[in-house]
């Protein structure tokens, strides 16, 4: 190895995730901080968490409800029209 270009290492580098959990790995950082972890993630704990963003998800479900409302009553273009207009009137009416 050439001596001077690599970063120091430290095998007993703390990864302090956000839900509380710390453990140790080798790195070259000696602390590290992360959102997940394998304690908190949704795959290993088997729980389902939806991120919101702006309320994106709350409109999604808001129009996958009115289009199985009005599936089996319209065809297709004018059920799409009909559930944009639903869901703005929803979105007007909590303003």
């Amino acid at each position: 190895m050439k001596e001077g270009i690599h970063p120091t290492y430290y095998p007993d580098a703390k990864v302090i995730c956000a839900c509380g959990n710390v453990f140790t790995v080798g790195a070259t950082k000696k602390e590290i901080h992360t959102d997940v972890c394998s304690v908190c993630h949704p795959f290993f704990t088997g729980e389902q968490r939806i991120v919101d963003t702006a309320g994106q998800v709350d409109r999604f479900m808001k129009r996958l409800q009115a289009a199985q409302e009005l599936s089996q009553t319209r065809g297709k273009k004018k059920r799409k029209k009909e559930i944009l207009e639903i869901v703005d009137e929803d979105e007007t009416a909590e303003e």
